[in-house]
């Protein structure tokens, strides 16, 4: 019963001992000559000019997992595709639920414009409903800092703050 795994287990040992050779040989001969070309980034032979300031913006994640739950569908589709005379009712039924279910979720994203690569939409905030007064130190309670000193601006923020250690 064994020798039926005799040969995968060979292949499995070449395999191990060809990578394990393949490393220890392009550490050992590789050329060692650093320059700060060759330690860039490479970006399609785009020399980069400075470093990106924004982050890539969260729809374009959206987009892609939006991407991946189609792709789970199409492959869902295939076995049915093949096999659907053999599954009858119930692969037809399971296979009506799960297009539901990614359908309704699709129905949903674009009712919430996931899919709208147009410039984002501004909220206009009611006038008068924050007062000028409110600012980030006036506002934030900073919990932890009682005991340390602050550096630089530790007379500006601890202005509003007399009554935080009493309500703590």
């Amino acid at each position: 019963m064994l020798s039926q795994y005799l040969p995968l287990l060979a292949l499995l040992v070449i395999a191990t001992l060809f990578s394990a050779v393949s490393l220890v040989l392009s550490g050992v001969l590789a050329p060692r000559n650093p320059t700060p070309p060759k330690l860039d980034a490479y970006e399609c032979g785009i020399v980069p000019q400075r470093d990106l300031p924004e982050r890539f913006p969260v729809r374009f994640f959206l987009v892609a997992m939006i991407f991946i739950v189609f792709d789970i569908e199409i492959i869902f589709f295939y076995p049915w595709a093949v096999a659907h005379h053999g599954l009858g009712l119930f692969g037809l039924g399971a296979l009506l639920i799960f297009s539901f279910a990614v359908f309704e979720s699709f129905v949903y994203l674009i009712g919430n414009g996931a899919l709208e690569w147009g410039p984002l939409k501004q909220v206009v905030r009611p006038t008068g409903a924050v007062s000028a007064e409110r600012t980030s130190t006036s506002t934030i309670r900073r919990v932890g800092l009682e005991d340390r000193p602050m550096a630089d601006a530790g007379d500006e923020d601890d202005e509003g703050h007399e009554g935080d250690e009493e309500a703590a």
